[in-house]
């Protein structure tokens, strides 16, 4: 049975019109004079026969009728943008988005890309960092690297890695600090701290990593960062010291950039990092193939870190 619709056109510059409460807001928006949304709005209501605005010596305002048919095209038109943004990225097989908080991404994905370019060149990567909670379809996400203890409803997901802290600093300022010998001592040396970006309750903190290591600590001060590569910066050029994961700080460890302080007293997070995608995105060769690259370079890394 073929479906009796309005003009598109029209139903496009009504719902513009009546979220901008004018039609030349409407207008800039659809890039077109707000006469022709006059006009466009004029044949909906010819073809609907009811008045949708109310036309005002100095404006419009929308009519009762108008405001029910507002409402009730907005779901209707979200779910057709959403549902042709996944078509569209069906529609390019080698793109796939992922998404990871900037930390995540800065310090740990960024490095390997070349590997997964090295090993998988029918993928174009696109990368998002960001620390919001992911929509998948509303923002075009097909993979997302998340740390937290799950579970996740609804969603492929797979346990990348554990999250262990350490206290870390730079070369020059562990020599310039003889009487650094026990964690106890580590509260009167500058701390740094993170205001955590992935906004996550009782992730490792400086009172949490001390209290763990036996010291009692009520906090002070000390410099705050708003992400967490920031504040390893901050500790590998001298500014203090910074309770940080281990896999962020690995390669900077290694290169004689940061030193870790008394490996011995190492802690883990309640959360562990995982992989996660829709099941119909999980279907898509270059997702599979990217998700097994990405959990290969996980178990590597945490053999390499595990065997330091």
């Amino acid at each position: 049975m073929s479906r009796r619709l309005p003009p598109l056109p029209a139903v496009r510059a009504f719902e513009a019109a009546a979220r901008h409460g004018g039609f030349q807001k409407a207008g800039e928006e659809l890039h077109v004079s707000a006469g022709a949304i006059a006009h466009q709005i004029k044949q909906l209501e010819a073809w609907l026969g009811v008045t949708l605005f109310q036309r005002l010596a100095r404006g419009v305002v929308l009519t009762a009728a108008g405001r029910g048919y507002a409402e009730s095209l907005r779901p209707l038109l979200d779910g057709l943008a959403d549902a042709s943004e996944a078509m569209r990225r069906y529609g390019d097989e080698r793109v796939v988005t992922v998404t990871s908080v900037p930390s995540f991404v800065a310090r740990w994905l960024m490095p390997r890309l070349g590997d997964l370019r090295l090993h998988h060149p029918e993928i174009d990567l696109r990368v998002l960092a960001s620390i919001h909670t992911v929509d998948f379809l509303r923002d075009g996400v097909d993979v997302a690297i998340r740390l937290g203890a799950g579970p996740y409803p609804g969603l492929k997901c797979d346990r990348l890695m554990e999250q262990w802290y350490c206290a870390v600093c730079s070369p020059a300022f562990l020599a310039a600090a003889p009487d650094l010998k026990t964690p106890a001592d580590l509260p009167r040396h500058p701390l740094l701290h993170d205001e955590y970006e992935a906004r996550i309750a009782n992730e490792i903190d400086w009172a949490r990593w001390l209290q763990a290591a036996g010291v009692g600590y009520r906090g002070g001060g000390g410099s705050r960062f708003s992400h967490t590569y920031l504040t390893i910066e901050a500790a590998a050029s001298g500014q203090g010291i910074a309770v940080a994961p281990e896999l962020l700080v690995a390669a900077d460890i290694r290169a004689g950039r940061l030193v870790k302080l008394f490996p011995e007293h190492r802690v883990q997070s309640p959360y562990a990092y995982h992989l996660l995608r829709p099941l119909e995105v999980d279907a898509r060769p270059s997702v599979q193939s990217f998700c097994a690259w990405i959990r290969e370079q996980a178990r590597a890394d945490s053999l390499e870190r595990a065997g330091a």
